[in-house]
């Protein structure tokens, strides 16, 4: 097996909020959206090695060589003053590792973890990366999982799908104009990628940020609850609620306000009537 490479934001070791049960999360650099909503930015791009970071960082874990930016990990202090001050939504601090890396990384928390799940950015972007890493985790008898923001074509490429134990979507809109202002991509393929997930039994939970008014965030959850209530059972499916908050978005993308606890209710409550059994607001 051939040993592919994929740039890392970072890898949380033991993980309670990246799927079922305690698990790894690896965060690969590079995402295909803009959600103007981004609490994490600076997994969007890959650095351009301008180097306006060196000169800020206070533990001098970045230094100019060659005119790219290296990255000191064991000097880091992760104040992150240089995600900060990055104009570009990109980070210094990634690092380009193979797939034996990753997993020799993962290794040494097997015995404290249920499995792992692959986030990002967008960790699709390196589909035979993680064909890899996944066929190397259940050889270890760990479960995997993706995190996708659904633009992936599962539907040509199956294969990506073969030793994944299942996929967290996230719809961001079921309206393809919402989805356009929200995220500068239209939505039909991951409308149809979430129906095809469902019926091959890989859909395990759906995420929705609510940044919407009132009308048109219930219209959202009730159109997104009713495309895949039949699928619900079948797939085990939750369905989480993901509150706006402003820390962590670009200030000239926060002119969104954050909803009401009484607004998130009643989004639970249209998405339970439509036949979801496990809702989450968080």
């Amino acid at each position: 097996m051939s040993m592919s490479k994929a740039y890392i934001n970072k890898i949380i070791d033991q993980s309670l909020v990246d799927g079922f049960g305690n698990r790894t999360a690896i965060f690969l650099q590079g995402c295909n959206l803009n959600c103007h909503y981004c609490h994490n930015p600076e997994t969007i791009n890959h650095c351009i090695n301008c180097g306006l970071c060196v000169s800020t960082c206070p533990s001098h874990a970045l230094s100019m060589i060659n005119g790219k930016v290296v990255y000191d990990i064991d000097k880091c202090i992760n104040c992150d003053t240089c995600i900060k001050l990055c104009p570009y939504d990109s980070s210094p601090k990634v690092q380009l590792l193979s797939v034996e890396e990753v997993f020799d990384h993962i290794s040494k928390n097997i015995p404290f973890i249920r499995g792992i799940t692959l986030s990002g950015g967008e960790c699709t972007l390196n589909p035979v990366f993680i064909k890899e890493l996944f066929a190397l985790a259940k050889a270890e008898d760990l479960s995997t999982l993706l995190d996708s923001n659904g633009t992936y074509d599962f539907i040509s490429d199956p294969s990506i799908l073969k030793n994944c134990d299942g996929v967290m979507l996230d719809i961001k809109a079921y309206r393809d104009d919402d989805h356009f202002v929200l995220t500068d991509h239209h939505n039909q393929n991951i409308i149809e990628n979430a129906l095809y997930l469902a019926k091959i039994h890989k859909l395990k939970e759906i995420r929705t940020v609510i940044v919407f008014d009132d009308d048109k965030a219930k219209e959202t959850v009730s159109n997104i609850a009713a495309l895949l209530a039949d699928h619900v059972e079948t797939n085990n499916m939750t369905y989480k609620l993901i509150k706006y908050r402003e820390y962590g978005v670009r200030k000239k993308y926060q002119n969104f306000k954050q909803p009401s606890d009484s607004l998130m209710s009643e989004l639970k409550d249209i998405a339970l009537v439509s036949g979801f059994k496990d809702v989450i607001i968080i």
